[in-house]
């Protein structure tokens, strides 16, 4: 039985995400081991489910940002310790520091001979990025993929840059996947969905409704789409958002400030996403900087036109006037003037469903899947781990 270590910097992000992983994993006999920050969850996760799929739970002091320095260098030591103890032989770190801290702890127990999989959800740096990112982060994904045995990115943009990187061995893997992947047919469209949410929620038919799912930070850029609605002046369009985060008092009071507070809500952290994008007459997805953003293609599924931003994520699946409209992130004008083309014109915003529901199926869970259960086969073979 192989013994299969994953290391994340956010507790949640692997019920959230990575589950499917976890039963390919299982199909393929192995032992699963899990290091994560459980009192940083950001995504609801429930521990005692985690256990009863076999898998082993490790707290770590994992931060999300490099300026932790003393606890990612606890976290560090005790990744190190898990792979000691444990015999662990194949290592997969997701999140930038868990990428970080998780290749170095493999070098650092090398006489372990840990196979090492990195899934970058999105480099740090990218056309646009400011240069410090480019300083501090580019050399060093292109020292660590040295002691990395696949590379997996999830857009274009990534993927050209790590072709660019040198990794352990000749027979090391460079992969790009369609994300996560989504179970696109869990949003699709149902009848009388749409209703009995909205009667539920307490929003009505003549309600131009704007939706966005996504943790409140800063680069989430949700303020952005209440200063497009503020500039509208239309009392007809309500804005949600679920999801939680640092930032949400500060948008309840940028709400009440801007003097649309009656039309904005926070819903917090929600299970029933399917339902709630059934209120939705389109989905906003503003962010500064994206890897991919499966939410936006979540609500694709369910033939919800979009509003986005233009960065690398939302490339690999937008097209302007299309799937929907596409605004440069920091532009409340320019979101204002695609709210307002969206809401007068419903033949257009059908017309654009279609077109995002047909555009989702390139990110099916499916393909991932397929993709996936290659790589952690070839990753998990004797001879290759002999190597």
């Amino acid at each position: 039985m192989k013994k299969v270590l994953i290391v994340t910097t956010i507790s949640g992000f692997l019920s959230q995400f990575e589950m499917n992983d976890v039963d390919i994993l299982k199909d393929l006999g192995c032992e699963l081991h899990y290091a994560s920050n459980f009192y940083n969850p950001v995504y609801e996760s429930d521990q005692g489910e985690l256990r009863k799929k076999g898998i082993k739970l490790y707290q770590i002091e994992i931060e999300k940002t490099p300026v932790h320095l003393a606890h990612n260098i606890k976290a560090f030591f005790q990744i190190c310790n898990i792979i000691r103890t444990q015999q662990i032989e194949l290592l997969h770190c997701h999140n930038p520091i868990g990428g970080v801290l998780g290749r170095l702890a493999a070098v650092f127990c090398r006489r372990q001979k840990v196979r090492v999989i990195y899934t970058a959800h999105g480099f740090h740096f990218y056309k646009g990025a400011p240069g410090v990112n480019w300083l501090l982060f580019f050399p060093v994904e292109a020292l660590l993929a040295r002691v990395t045995d696949c590379l997996i990115t999830i857009n274009k943009e990534d993927y050209k840059r790590a072709s660019l990187f040198r990794l352990r061995k000749k027979k090391s893997l460079r992969v790009q996947i369609p994300g996560v992947g989504v179970r696109t047919e869990r949003f699709r469209k149902g009848p009388d969905r749409r209703k009995i949410m909205r009667d539920r929620l307490g929003i009505g038919e003549e309600v131009f409704y704007i939706l966005s799912v996504g943790e409140l930070n800063r680069n989430k850029n949700h303020e952005v789409i209440l200063y497009a609605i503020a500039k509208t002046g239309n009392l007809r369009i309500h804005y949600g958002v679920c999801g939680k985060g640092e930032r949400a008092e500060y948008l309840g009071r940028l709400a009440e400030e801007l003097g649309i507070g009656s039309q904005f809500t926070l819903f917090g952290f929600r299970r029933d996403i399917p339902d709630m994008l059934q209120c939705a007459d389109c989905f906003a997805f503003p962010s500064k900087r994206e890897g991919l953003g499966i939410a936006a293609i979540e609500a694709m599924a369910g033939g919800i036109p979009l509003i986005t931003s233009d960065c690398r994520g939302t490339r690999e699946y937008m097209e302007d006037g299309v799937t929907g409209y596409v605004c440069r992130s920091g532009s409340a004008e320019e979101y204002a003037e695609a709210i307002t083309r969206m809401m007068e014109d419903p033949e257009d915003r059908k017309r654009m469903g279609l077109a995002c529901t047909e555009r989702a199926k390139r990110f099916d869970l499916s393909e991932t899947d397929r993709i996936m259960r290659k790589i952690y086969r070839k990753m998990t073979e004797e001879e290759v781990l002999a190597e």
